[in-house]
């Protein structure tokens, strides 16, 4: 290792007055009137936009002139248990960085800037978002503009057929998971409403007099536009081999900047959608939409995507074809973040088409948005059975053989952004079949967890609608908010007796959580759930990133409610993310 390249942390004890600063070892002069890193006692409510406006100061030392420190090594004795090297310089101690980044549960890292080295220290690793002045059930959801369900380790690919991920989270396999489909739609619905439409290249419409600069392989192949009596315009008909061992009709693209892939697809024989990429380093890709049902597959070269048994009927296909490479590339390379790297996307060559069928809309763009919000929504809608729910497919175990939920279980978290996204959909379209859907998946709010629904009491009179329906109840919060934002999201939207039910059910719950909201308090950061409530067990710490979910949707309510105890909690959270604790005894 280039001794030019390592750079030691330690963090200085102040012995006489008991407090730490943090240092870079021979790069960090000693500021003895520094007390940035004292733990303050909360001590009165400060507004959140104190707190989001709060000026970070640095005060950094060049590396060239930075004196040498002379200290010695002494033994730090950790709660009489164990001991570590540090290091002293008069009445000062260091501790290694790394030492203190493990014992506290903090962040930090050197960056450099302008020939600057400084460390960066943070409480909390997640970020808060400050909410909008206006909720609306039709507009932007929280901060899911900020959303890429699709890039999760735990989306295993966006399936060719449904056009929603498939969720690899309790299971390898993959199975349909309704609130990663929810997120998905609501993500993209927010971001449409933020970048507004895309930016869209036309390779073929059918409009022209003659079909785009197709390049036809052989005599036996064609490529000519035909007028289609259910699309009521001209579209191309092609006929070529199926097999994707040949070239196709293909149409050149070199596209970089546009990496969306949008077509309208009817075969009437089997047939293919191949999008021909190139990365980073020049490696070329050939990803395959084909007429199967195999998921997703790699093998050499060649990606493909099933799009089921759609032969005789239009197919909407619509892809971003640097996660569908990347998520092909992560079936060998899933281990390899030098490999994904390597073969980042670079840009689309080209586009062919094989077998015997019918192509219209194909389009390169920004993004597809609002495509990949009505694939979920229009998911939902086909995949909801007759008690309201989407059935979870998988086992869910909270605590082995304590908390377990067998396949078939309902969520509340699903039902409720599930409705959101519902709602969203049929406000942009009008179409009722959105709404019906929205207002079917109330029905599970009124069955107990006993009997297979969401609903839960704490201390026998308190509604709470459970993530996890177990027995005994588990009462996360944060899935517990979101059904309740689905909910106010309906009664917004529904009218009659539909508006009735979802307004009955909010206030419920809107009453249980402002009297259960302090049980969840930690006096230095929050709880996930209940469980050492209701059953006895050590708590369950949220980490940061549940922490500051709890905090956005706290400060989501307080625009909705304009209720001091949502705004107030909210900030005094905020504080346990700088470090500060509530007061002791």
């Amino acid at each position: 290792m280039r001794k030019s390249r390592i750079i030691k942390f330690f963090a200085a004890v102040v012995v006489s007055s008991a407090f730490l600063s943090v240092c870079l070892w021979s790069q960090c002069a000693i500021n003895r009137q520094d007390n940035n890193f004292i733990r303050e006692d909360i001590t009165g409510e400060r507004s959140y936009d104190d707190h989001m406006n709060v000026p970070r100061g640095t005060n950094s030392i060049k590396n060239k002139d930075t004196p040498a420190i002379k200290y010695k090594e002494i033994d730090c004795v950790i709660n009489d248990d164990y001991a570590i090297k540090c290091r002293r310089d008069g009445g000062e101690v260091y501790v290694p960085f790394r030492f203190i980044q493990d014992y506290f549960e903090i962040y930090g890292s050197v960056v450099n800037t302008d020939g600057y080295d400084r460390l960066e220290w943070q409480h909390a690793n997640s970020k808060i978002h400050k909410p909008r002045l206006k909720y609306s059930p039709s507009g932007i959801f929280m901060s899911f503009e900020y959303y890429n369900v699709e890039q999760r380790d735990r989306v295993k690919c966006i399936s060719g057929f449904e056009g929603v991920p498939v969720s690899t989270q309790w299971t390898p396999e993959g199975h349909y998971y309704p609130i990663q489909i929810a997120q998905y739609g609501l993500s993209h619905h927010s971001k449409y409403i933020m970048d507004g439409e895309p930016d869209v290249i036309i390779l073929e419409d059918g409009e022209e007099d003659s079909p785009a600069d197709w390049v036809v392989p052989e005599q036996r192949s064609f490529a000519v536009l035909k007028n289609d009596a259910s699309k009521f315009s001209n579209v191309l008909q092609f006929l070529t081999s199926d097999s994707t061992k040949l070239p196709g009709i293909r149409i050149v693209a070199d596209e970089k900047v546009n990496k969306y892939v949008t077509a309208d697809l009817k075969f009437s024989t089997n047939g293919s959608l191949t999008v021909i990429v190139e990365t980073l380093s020049s490696v070329v890709f050939n990803l395959h939409y084909v007429l199967s049902n195999t998921l997703i597959m790699f093998e050499g070269k060649d990606i493909y995507y099933g799009l089921g048994d759609t032969r005789g009927r239009w197919h909407h296909l619509a892809r971003d074809v640097s996660i569908d490479l990347q998520k092909g590339l992560g079936l060998k390379y899933s281990k390899s973040k030098r490999i994904k790297m390597k073969y980042q996307f670079s840009k689309i060559r080209e586009i062919s088409i094989r077998g015997h069928g019918y192509l219209d809309n194909l389009t390169l763009s920004s993004s597809a948005h609002l495509d990949h919000f009505y694939d979920a929504a229009n998911w939902l809608v086909s995949h909801q059975n007759d008690r309201g729910g989407w059935p979870i497919a998988v086992r869910r175990k909270l605590i082995p053989n304590l908390l377990e939920l067998p396949p078939g279980w309902y969520s509340a978290m699903a039902q409720g952004q599930a409705m959101s996204l519902l709602v969203r959909a049929y406000l942009k379209t009008k179409d009722q079949k959105y709404l019906i859907s929205a207002i079917d998946a109330m029905k599970l709010f009124e069955i107990s967890s006993e009997q297979g629904g969401v609903l839960a009491k704490f201390a026998g009179e308190y509604d709470w609608y459970e993530e996890y329906p177990t027995t005994p109840s588990s009462f996360v919060l944060n899935g517990f908010i979101y059904s309740l934002l689905g909910l106010y999201d309906l009664k917004e939207t529904a009218s009659g007796e539909a508006a009735d039910m979802a307004n009955s059910l909010y206030q419920r719950g809107l009453t249980s959580l402002k009297f259960m909201l302090g049980m969840f308090d930690t006096g230095s950061g929050t709880f996930y759930d209940l469980r050492h409530i209701t059953l006895g067990l050590a708590p369950n710490r949220a980490r940061w990133d549940y922490h500051t979910t709890h905090i956005n949707q706290l400060l989501e309510l307080s625009v909705i409610e304009r209720d001091p105890i949502f705004k107030t909690t909210a900030v005094r959270w905020i504080d346990y993310m700088k470090g500060k604790r509530a007061k002791h005894n």
